[in-house]
C-alpha cells in the first residue's frame, strides 16, 4: 500500500481547470504588465545572439560551408515543432514556470520536478556562458583602444597566464540581476530598447553586406556534404531557442492567453528570417574557409575594407548577446519562483517585492550563482552544463501537448498546435537525435545534478508539495 501511495504521489497533477485559484498565495503575486511586443522582444532577445555573431561563422568555416544556411533552416524547422507545442500550452496555462508547469499539469509531479530542477541549472549556466562570451568581446575592444587591464581579472583560472577571475563576466551577471529587480515593466523597457538596437545592427550588416557578395563564394555550396549541413544543424540548434525562457513570463503578460502564443511564433519567425539573410551575406562576402570562427562578420567586413563597420558590429555583438542573458535569467527566476510557490522548494523563495512584484530573493541568488560560474569556470566547462536540459524540456513539452490533446480535448485553447500529433512528434524525434551528439561528460554532470534533485525531492518536496495536502 505504501508503494502504491508513493506511486500515486509522484504522479499527482496540478488541476488545469482550477490552476488560477490554486495559485493565489499571499505575497507571491507577479504584476501583469507585458504586452505582445514586449514579450516578442524578450523572445527575440533570447534567440538572436551568439547564433548570428559567432556561431554562424564557426559552423560555416569548419562544418557546413555556405550550407550553414541549410543548417539554420533545419534547426529552425525542428525548433518550430517545439515552439508550436509551447504556444499551445502558453495559451492554455498562462502561468509562470513554462515547461516545469506544463509537465507538472500533464505528466505529474515527478516529471514537473525533473524538468524544473533541470532548468534551474541549464538557464543559470546559459547566463554565465553568455557573460563569458561578452567578456571576451569586451576585452578585445579594450585592447583595441590601447588599454592594458590587469591579467588577474581577464579570465577564469587556467584560461591564461595570471588569470584569477573573469571579473567583467561576473559583474555583468549581477548587473542583469539588478535590472530584473527593478520590476518587470522597467526591465522589459530596457530589453525592448536593446533588442531594437540589436536588430538594427543585424539589418545594417545585411543591408551593407549584400552589396559585397561574390556569388563565386557559394560554390561549392555543400563542401562538407549534406551530412555537414545536418551536423551544423545540431550545433546551431542551440541558437534557435529562447522562446522557452520567454514563456516563463506568462504570468506577467497583460493577456497571456492571446499574446503568449503569438509572441512565441513571432519571435521565432523574426529570428529565422534574420538568421537566413545574415548567413547568405556572410558566406557570400567571404569564402567559407577564410571566415573567422570567432568573429565572422567583423572579419568579413574587415576583409572588404570596411574596418570601421567591423568595430560597430563588434559593439553590436556585445549589445545583442546581452539580451540573451536577460531572457534566460528571467527564465530561471520564474521557474524557481513557480516551484517554490507549489511547495516543491521552500516557500521563502517565492516571496515577491511588495511594490515591484518581482521574486527579488531568487533573482539575486540566481544572479550570484551565474556570476560565480562566469567568474571561475572556463567557457567550455560552463557550456557543457547548458545543452541537455533544454532538449529534455522540449521532449517533455512535445509529449505533454499530445497527451493533453487526447486526454482533455474539450479544454479552451487559444492556439492549437497544427498537424497533431506529427508536429510535436517531430520535436521529440529531433530533440532526442540532438541529445545523442552530447559528450559523455555532459551526461555525467547531468546525472550528478539529477541525483541531487531526487534526494531533495524525496527528502523535502514530496512531503511539502501543496498537492500533498489535498
Amino acid at each position: 500500500m505504501a508503494r502504491l501511495h508513493m506511486g500515486e504521489g509522484i504522479l499527482r497533477r496540478k488541476p488545469i481547470e482550477h490552476i488560477e485559484e490554486t495559485e493565489v498565495v499571499e505575497g507571491t503575486r507577479l504584476e501583469r504588465t507585458l504586452g505582445l511586443w514586449q514579450l516578442t522582444a524578450i523572445g527575440v532577445g533570447g534567440i538572436i545572439g551568439a547564433g548570428i555573431f559567432t556561431l554562424a561563422g564557426a559552423v560555416a568555416n569548419g562544418t557546413a560551408g555556405p550550407a550553414v544556411l541549410v543548417s539554420f533552416l533545419i534547426a529552425g524547422v525542428a525548433s518550430a515543432a517545439a515552439a508550436l507545442s509551447y504556444a499551445e500550452f502558453a495559451g492554455l496555462i498562462p502561468k509562470a514556470g513554462s515547461a516545469y508547469t506544463y509537465g507538472y499539469a500533464v505528466l505529474g509531479e515527478l516529471a514537473g520536478w525533473f524538468i524544473g530542477w533541470d532548468l534551474l541549472l541549464e538557464y543559470t549556466a546559459i547566463v554565465a556562458v553568455v557573460a563569458i562570451g561578452i567578456s571576451g568581446y569586451f576585452n578585445f575592444l579594450v585592447g583595441q583602444l590601447g588599454a592594458d587591464l590587469p591579467s588577474w581579472m581577464l579570465g577564469a583560472p587556467g584560461t591564461g597566464e595570471g588569470h584569477r577571475v573573469d571579473l567583467f563576466a561576473a559583474v555583468l551577471c549581477l548587473f542583469i540581476a539588478y535590472l530584473l529587480n527593478l520590476g518587470i515593466k522597467n526591465a522589459a523597457r530596457f530589453e525592448m530598447v536593446v533588442v531594437v538596437l540589436k536588430v538594427l545592427v543585424v539589418l545594417l550588416v545585411i543591408g551593407v553586406g549584400v552589396f559585397h557578395i561574390n556569388t563565386a563564394n557559394y560554390n561549392p555550396f555543400f563542401p562538407y556534404g549534406v551530412g555537414g549541413a545536418f551536423t551544423g544543424a545540431a550545433t546551431v540548434f542551440f541558437a534557435v531557442f529562447g522562446y522557452d525562457a520567454m514563456s516563463t513570463a506568462a504570468e506577467e503578460s497583460k493577456d497571456a492567453q492571446q499574446h503568449m502564443p503569438k509572441a512565441i511564433v513571432y519571435s521565432l519567425v523574426i529570428s529565422m528570417v534574420l538568421y537566413v539573410a545574415a548567413c547568405l551575406v556572410l558566406t557570400g562576402m567571404q569564402r567559407y574557409t577564410e571566415i573567422d570562427p570567432e568573429s565572422g562578420f567583423s572579419s568579413a567586413f574587415d576583409a572588404v575594407g570596411l574596418s570601421a563597420l567591423a568595430n560597430v558590429i563588434a559593439v553590436g555583438a556585445i549589445i545583442g548577446i546581452l539580451t540573451v542573458m536577460f531572457t534566460f535569467l528571467l527564465g530561471v527566476t520564474r521557474v524557481w519562483f513557480a516551484m517554490s510557490r507549489d511547495g516543491l522548494l521552500p516557500p521563502w523563495f517565492a516571496k515577491t517585492h511588495p511594490i515591484r512584484h518581482v521574486p527579488t530573493r531568487v533573482t539575486w541568488i540566481a544572479g550570484v550563482a551565474s556570476a560565480v560560474i562566469a567568474g571561475f569556470l572556463p567557457i567550455g566547462e560552463a557550456a557543457e552544463l547548458t545543452n541537455i536540459g533544454i532538449l529534455l524540456a522540449f521532449v517533455v513539452v512535445c509529449i505533454a501537448v499530445i497527451v493533453l490533446r487526447y486526454r482533455q480535448p474539450e479544454l479552451p485553447r487559444t492556439f492549437r498546435t497544427p498537424w497533431m500529433p506529427f508536429v510535436p512528434a517531430l520535436g521529440v524525434i529531433f530533440s532526442i537525435w540532438l541529445i545523442t551528439f552530447l559528450a559523455w561528460q555532459t551526461w555525467a554532470r547531468f546525472a550528478v545534478w539529477f541525483a541531487l534533485g531526487l534526494v531533495i525531492y524525496f527528502g523535502y518536496s514530496y512531503r511539502k508539495s501543496k498537492l500533498a495536502g489535498r
